[in-house]
């Protein structure tokens, strides 16, 4: 794999195919964004550097409860769309809706980590609670980042992500509509790691920058570094080699 280098739209990218990012004319590759080229195998990638998030089939995202309607949660996923959480989707268990109250599962303005179950051509956008990793997200703060910047935050295999936790005791939840979920008594630095990571993802040698913040802000609070609660370690959606 090449490294990463800045294109503009149009820039040539070279021969080979067009993957995510890229478009061939000629039998030649070219960027559709702004943002960082790479290749792997032959096949031309571009990262966005700005933009919306757009909702895909099987995306881990955070949410918050708008509204209840009858059987179904509506969720602000951090997109132009809104979503919706079908009760199947969201307990196994079998309710009666003319006793319960659905805001004993899920209240307005509670966060969540859900799957993207569909999404239809006219964005009609279904999530689904089934998938172990996706819960509810008691406490903590959002922060709010580029959705194409998500993949450097969470960093090849996982690693970037996973060194702040480690680093400052925090739990972190990373959605890939560009919404990061902090708890622990370090929130303070792991935002500021994060938001270094967004303003810095174009940069070769960021996991150092990062890590060198994170050692310095860790040191002038006069904590020692702590290790996550090994069960958030499972909250990760996936792992990326970007």
């Amino acid at each position: 794999m090449e490294e990463r280098k800045l294109v503009i739209c149009g820039d040539p990218l070279g021969d080979g195919r067009a993957g995510h990012g890229a478009y061939e004319e000629n039998g030649k590759v070219f960027s559709r964004f702004v943002g960082l080229a790479e290749q792997k195998n032959g096949m031309h990638f571009v990262i966005p550097l700005s933009g919306i998030y757009n909702p895909k089939k099987g995306d881990g995202v955070i949410g918050k409860v708008e509204d209840i309607i009858f059987s179904k949660w509506l969720i602000d996923i951090n997109s132009p769309y809104q979503a919706a959480l079908a009760l199947n989707e969201a307990v196994d268990e079998f309710i009666d809706l003319t006793k319960n109250d659905l805001t004993k599962y899920f209240s307005y303005d509670d966060l969540i980590f859900a799957e993207i179950l569909s999404v239809t051509k006219t964005k009609n956008i279904q999530l689904s609670m089934k998938e172990r990793k996706c819960r509810k997200l008691k406490g903590g703060r959002i922060i709010r980042v580029t959705p194409s910047k998500v993949p450097r935050i969470i960093g090849r295999s996982g690693s970037m992500v996973e060194m702040i936790k480690q680093m400052t005791g925090t739990q972190i939840v990373v959605g890939q509509n560009g919404l990061v979920w902090v708890r622990g008594d370090n929130e303070d630095i792991a935002t500021e790691a994060v938001l270094l990571i967004e303003e810095k993802s174009h940069k070769s040698g960021l996991t150092e920058d990062v890590k060198s913040l994170l050692e310095r802000r860790m040191k002038e609070s006069g904590v020692s570094f702590q290790q996550p609660a090994p069960q958030e370690n499972e909250l990760q959606w996936g792992e990326t080699n970007e």
